[in-house]
C-alpha cells in the first residue's frame, strides 16, 4: 500500500473516533429533563452550623501584671559593742527566731565593767545612807539648837548629793549590762540567715558599716506587680460609672503565676497602691502579699499576678473560635437572625476572659452566634441551625 494511502486511512478512523463521543453528547443534551433531576441540580440543602445564644452574665474582670517578689521583711545585723568575735551561733541559711543568738562577741571586759558598776553604786548607796543619817542626827540637835541652821542645811545638801550619786551609779551599771547582753548578737526577727561576713577572731566594732549577716523574712512575702496609669484611671471610670463593682482596691484578691507556667497554689490579696506614677514607664506599682509557708517563692523572681479588678454583670462574652477578622483587621462574627438567614457583624472587643473575648459592641443579648460551620457560609445565606448548650460558652 502506498504511505500516503496508509496515513490518510489512519487520519479517518481518529476523527471517526472522536466524533462518535460528540455525537453522543448532542443526543443526550436533546433527552428531556425530569422534574426531580431539575431540583437536585437546581438547589442544594441548607448548611448546618452550631450557633450559641448569648446572654449577659456576672463575671470577674482580672488583670495579668508583671512583677516580682520582695522579701517581707530584712534585717541587718550590725555589732552594738565593739569586740573580738569569739564564736558563731548559727548554721548559715537556717531558720532563726527573732531574740536568737546569733554571734558572741568577747565579754570579759564587759564583765569587768559590770563588776566596777556594781561597786560605784554600793559606795554611792553607802554614802547617801551614811548623808541620811547625819541630817537625821542635825535635826533633832537643831531642835534644842545644839547645831547651827547652816551645818543642818550642809548635811541635807550632802544628802541630797548622794541620793543623786547612787541614781547615777544605778544608770551606769544599766548601761554596762546593756553592753554586756550586747555582746551576744541576736537576730532581730524570726527569717532564714544569709552567708556571714565575718568569722570568729575577728575584730568588730560598735554599729559598722558592714553587716555580720542577713536575716530575711519570706513567709508571707510581698509582690510588687505595675500597671499602668491609663488602666487605673479606666478602672476608676468603670466603678464610677456601676460597670465595674468592687468592694475595695486596696484588698482585692490575687494569684500567681510563675516564671515556669504553672500557677501559685495559695491567693493573696492587693495590700496597696502607690500614689506616685513612674514618670519612666507611666506605670504604677501595686504591692500584694502572698503567704509562702513553703518558701517556694524568693526575693528576686519575676512572677505574672492575675489581680481582680471587680466584677461586672454587663458582660457579653463570646467564644473565641466564634471571632474572625476582617480584611481590614476587624474583629467580625456570624449571627443568624430569626429568619435563619446569616448577618455578619462588626464587633468591639476589649479583653480576653478564659477562651472568650468580653464584646462591648456589635453584639447583643440574644443574638444566636455562629461556633461550628464557619467555612460553609456567607452573609444572606440561609441555614439549619443547631443549637449549642450555654456551658460551651466559657471553657476556662
Amino acid at each position: 500500500m502506498h504511505p500516503h494511502y496508509q496515513r490518510g486511512a489512519t487520519r479517518r478512523r481518529l476523527a471517526a473516533a472522536f466524533a462518535l463521543p460528540a455525537l453522543l453528547a448532542l443526543a443526550a443534551c436533546d433527552e428531556p429533563v425530569t422534574p426531580g433531576a431539575a431540583r437536585a441540580q437546581g438547589s442544594a440543602p441548607p448548611p448546618a452550623v452550631t450557633v450559641l445564644t448569648i446572654e449577659r452574665r456576672e463575671v470577674p474582670i482580672t488583670s495579668t501584671l508583671p512583677g516580682r517578689t520582695s522579701p517581707y521583711r530584712v534585717a541587718e545585723v550590725r555589732p552594738q559593742v565593739g569586740g573580738v568575735l569569739r564564736e558563731r551561733l548559727f548554721a548559715e541559711g537556717e531558720e532563726v527566731k527573732a531574740g536568737q543568738p546569733l554571734f558572741q562577741i568577747e565579754p570579759a571586759a564587759f564583765e569587768a565593767e559590770v563588776r566596777r558598776a556594781e561597786a560605784a553604786l554600793a559606795r554611792a548607796e553607802a554614802t547617801a545612807r551614811a548623808a541620811t543619817s547625819t541630817v537625821a542626827r542635825y535635826r533633832t540637835l537643831a531642835r534644842v539648837q545644839a547645831v547651827s541652821e547652816q551645818n543642818l542645811e550642809n548635811a541635807e545638801a550632802a544628802m541630797r548629793q548622794g541620793e543623786a550619786d547612787v541614781i547615777s551609779a544605778r544608770a551606769a551599771l544599766e548601761t554596762a549590762r546593756i553592753d554586756l547582753a550586747y555582746t551576744r548578737v541576736t537576730s532581730p526577727i524570726d527569717g532564714r540567715t544569709g552567708r556571714a561576713s565575718v568569722t570568729p577572731g575577728a575584730l568588730v566594732t560598735a554599729s559598722q558599716a558592714n553587716a555580720l549577716v542577713t536575716v530575711t523574712q519570706l513567709d508571707p512575702i510581698y509582690v510588687d506587680v505595675t500597671q499602668p496609669a491609663s488602666a487605673l484611671l479606666q478602672q476608676r471610670r468603670d466603678v464610677e460609672t456601676g460597670a465595674l463593682r468592687r468592694d475595695s482596691a486596696a484588698d482585692a484578691p490575687a494569684t500567681l503565676i510563675l516564671e515556669d507556667g504553672s500557677r501559685y497554689a495559695h491567693q493573696g490579696r492587693i495590700q496597696f497602691s502607690e500614689v506616685i506614677v513612674d514618670q519612666g514607664t507611666g506605670s504604677v506599682t501595686l504591692r500584694a502579699v502572698f503567704p509562702n509557708p513553703d518558701q517556694l517563692l524568693l526575693p528576686g523572681m519575676f512572677v505574672r499576678a492575675e489581680v481582680e479588678e471587680g466584677v461586672t454583670d454587663q458582660t457579653l462574652l463570646v467564644p473565641q473560635r466564634a471571632v474572625q477578622r476582617t480584611p481590614r483587621g476587624e474583629p467580625m462574627a456570624f449571627v443568624v437572625n430569626g429568619e435563619g438567614v446569616v448577618e455578619q457583624r462588626i464587633l468591639r472587643a476589649g479583653r480576653a476572659i478564659g477562651t472568650d473575648w468580653l464584646v462591648t459592641e456589635g453584639i447583643a443579648p440574644g443574638d444566636r452566634v455562629v461556633i461550628e460551620g464557619l467555612q460553609r457560609i456567607r452573609p444572606g445565606l440561609r441555614v439549619t441551625v443547631t443549637e449549642a448548650p450555654a456551658r460551651v460558652a466559657s471553657a476556662r
